[in-house]
């Protein structure tokens, strides 16, 4: 298989087979081809050179509709739901319950609520339109949406980018059972510890072309790495540590040393914020500090964020960045005038302009500060500050001309990134900072991550990777239910301790429920 986007080959003559009822992963860096071999497959980009077979049969789909008809189905690592489609209607939207043309309101709601409850989805109303959602919910809700269809093959491309601990392993449950019914699965993660434990056999891609396939028992994560980088391994015993062991043991070493970094001042201060689902949320955030904020999906996590960046209007409390006047923000454009940057979770729909360049994206949050002069723009300084970003940032592309909409997507987040480092901020927000990310480019972030906090700021991240927090903050707040429950030095917690706070909000309800308080 071939693809070549004008001069820009990005796949080049990959074989790769897939077997009745296992799941082969397919791991790479960002860039390397995985998720263009995923769309060829699934009829989303037309091949241009090579050809595929399917049970011995020539398969050449020219839409996704004949991908499907065929019995293949994909879940993408950016979402495709309608956000002003109900739950239910996406979920059957293209096999809707109707009688004469008309579509039965309670037929579609009872077969949507069964492909819910198949992923223990009580909390997911079927009337709730998609863009009430968080991306964790909508990352389950195409799932089951996936789920619920009949298929030979389905394409899962970080699937679990966006879920929590034990929403990923409802989906593993789902996945052995497809297996077992002699569903052929392709799996993209960057998780690699998730590939040695749900994966049958792993093929690995570099620079667009195909490295090898072996099985996943064969492979420890430190070989899956080499693969993936090129690196050559050097020798060692058994007893040595792998890459991720290594990883893990230069990150707390590093971090280490994070709370002296730590100053006097305090840069971010939320009192008692109500948003929604987000009530009387409060803490403090030092300069130099990375503050982490964990929790289920649905917990109010990404509402909170939003609610402090302006994004959604709050309905009481305050907010004070940098010492300046306690305030609420009705506007992100007031946040970032106060000294706020925010990097979001869903970069597609409101982090990018996917259609713009590199150049355009990267001066988009400081045009007025930094790239114009008496209202008009200056090029040559946008290209000069982007080229420079490229390189601080590692963003593999063809040049700052280039439409971010046609970069993977571990590289569209650096970008995101990027433009607002143009800009500089007091407290930056980062929301799920390494979805869908490699190894080596999270790497990178992690980096920025520790220049950040040198340099005074304050850094609040959300993730769901409870690994990603306990490596990288100095302190860790969980939140549940829409409150923040508990605010510790990493040192303090344990991921155990982190997922049985995440709880508690939902058992201090249920208690209120049955004492009828």
């Amino acid at each position: 298989m071939t693809k070549r986007y004008g001069n820009v080959t990005v796949l080049r003559d990959v074989d790769f087979d897939l077997r009745s009822g296992e799941i082969h992963a397919l791991l790479g860096a960002n860039g390397a081809g995985k998720s263009t071999l995923c769309k060829m497959i699934a009829g989303l980009t037309e091949v241009t050179a090579g050809g595929m077979r399917i049970e011995g049969d020539v398969y050449a789909p020219h839409h996704k509709q004949a991908a499907e008809s065929t019995g293949v189905q994909i879940i993408q690592q950016e979402l495709n739901l309608i956000p002003t489609l109900n739950v239910a209607e996406n979920l059957l939207l293209n096999r809707l319950p109707s009688f004469a043309g008309i579509v039965s309101s309670r037929t579609l709601h009872r077969q949507a609520r069964a492909a819910l409850d198949r992923l223990q989805l009580d909390d997911v109303d079927t009337y709730a339109l998609v863009s009430q959602l968080g991306v964790g919910h909508r990352q389950m809700v195409e799932i089951a949406a996936a789920l619920a269809r009949e298929c030979k093959i389905l394409i899962l491309d970080e699937p679990t980018a966006a879920l929590s601990g034990s929403e990923t392993q409802l989906l593993f449950d789902q996945l052995s059972q497809l297996r077992d019914r002699g569903v052929g699965m392709i799996y993209i993660s960057h998780r690699l510890d998730e590939v040695k434990q749900i994966a049958d056999r792993v093929t690995v891609l570099r620079d667009g072309r195909h490295v090898g396939t072996e099985t996943a028992e064969s492979m420890s994560t430190d070989q899956m790495v080499q693969r993936m980088s090129g690196e050559v391994a050097d020798e060692r015993s058994d007893e040595q540590p792998d890459a991720e062991t290594r990883q893990r043991a230069t990150t707390s070493a590093v971090s280490a040393d994070e709370s002296d970094r730590r100053n006097d001042s305090t840069v971010l201060t939320v009192e008692a914020l109500c948003c929604g689902m987000v009530r009387d949320v409060s803490f403090q955030v030092r300069g130099g500090e990375t503050f982490g904020i964990a929790g289920l999906v649905g917990s109010g996590r990404t509402e909170l964020l939003r609610a402090i960046f302006g994004a959604d209007r709050a309905e009481s409390g305050q907010v004070c960045v940098a010492g300046k006047a306690p305030t609420r923000f009705g506007h992100p454009s007031q946040a970032v005038a106060a000294g706020l940057a925010m990097v979001t979770e869903d970069r597609k729909q409101n982090g990018l302009l996917l259609q713009q360049s590199i150049r355009c994206n990267t001066s988009l949050s400081a045009m007025i500060k930094r790239f114009s002069r008496f209202g008009l723009i200056r090029p040559a300084r946008e290209a000069t500050v982007a080229g420079q970003m490229c390189r601080a940032m590692e963003t593999r592309c063809t040049g700052i001309e280039q439409s971010v909409g046609t970069l993977s997507g571990g590289n569209q987040q650096k970008v995101a990134i990027a433009k607002w480092l143009t800009r500089d901020a007091d407290v930056f927000l980062f929301d799920e900072p390494t979805r869908g990310i490699d190894v080596g480019a999270r790497r990178r972030i992690y980096e920025l991550f520790d220049e950040l906090a040198s340099a005074g700021k304050g850094i609040v991240i959300v993730s769901s990777d409870l690994d990603e927090l306990m490596e990288t903050c100095d302190r860790i707040a969980v939140m549940s239910a829409g409150r923040l429950v508990e605010t510790r030095e990493r040192s303090l917690w344990t991921e155990d301790a982190i997922l049985q706070a995440s709880f508690a909000g939902h058992r201090t309800k249920e208690s209120q429920r049955l004492t009828g308080t």
